[in-house]
């Protein structure tokens, strides 16, 4: 009984710093800027190993008022048109990815911003139930102590945008070598169309797919408006 009664003791202290660390992890996080991300040093021990890769880290924060308007525009048409009314998850697009993974057989994501900058700021890449599980608490501290314009600050911020390309700053000087201020409605939809596989793709080659996702999210970014993003 008493090896059971000190189990649970380590076992509630365990769990008690879980939730200190965690939540103050995102309180010093709504306020101050992302230094380095698990994908970021895992890319970087990748390229570190890999001989055949250049080592490049290429990453400058930018606050969101520095950012061009049509940035979170472009994300927002590609990536989750809802992000402004839900709480984190789209119950509606979960739904219709799972039925389709019953069919494929494979479980395929429908994250929205709020979850895919907890995946990127919090949490190392992966598909298991315990990562998803983190990537859910995160989502749910996120929406609670961060504003959506925070969110999108972070996620612009912290995104991998091409090999060794993290947030929108360093993707605009990198492709179009101007800062994220001044990217024009073209350049934001390019460089949304290659996120969800910016190490295959790059807006400074664009296949024939890549455009069309482009002329896709430049029609749908007319139903986005910017104002909701506090810019």
């Amino acid at each position: 009984m008493t090896i059971f009664r000190k189990s649970i003791r380590i076992l509630g202290k365990i769990i008690l710093w879980f939730f200190i660390i965690t939540i103050g992890l995102t309180i010093i996080y709504r306020f101050l800027p992302v230094p380095l991300t698990p994908l970021m040093a895992i890319r970087w021990m990748e390229q570190v190993f890999d001989k055949e890769k250049e080592v490049r880290f290429k990453k400058d924060w930018v606050s969101i008022d520095k950012i061009s308007r049509h940035m979170p525009q472009a994300v927002v048409a590609a990536e989750d048109q809802k992000f402004l009314d839900h709480f984190g998850f789209d119950r509606e697009a979960m739904e219709k990815a799972w039925e389709g993974n019953k069919k494929g057989k494979r479980i395929k994501g429908a994250s929205t911003i709020t979850q895919q900058t907890a995946k990127n700021v919090f949490l190392w890449p992966g598909r298991n139930l315990i990562r998803k599980g983190l990537e859910a608490y995160f989502t749910v501290l996120m929406e609670v102590l961060w504003s959506k314009e925070r969110i999108m600050e972070v996620y612009l911020n912290v995104i991998e945008m091409g090999e060794g390309i993290y947030g929108i700053e360093a993707a605009a000087q990198t492709y179009y070598k101007k800062p994220a201020a001044k990217l024009s409605r073209q350049e934001a939809a390019m460089i949304a169309a290659v996120l969800p596989n910016p190490r295959r793709w790059s807006p400074a080659r664009p296949t024939p797919y890549i455009y069309g996702r482009q002329s896709w999210i430049l029609r749908q970014m007319n139903n986005i408006n910017p104002v909701g993003f506090g810019i």
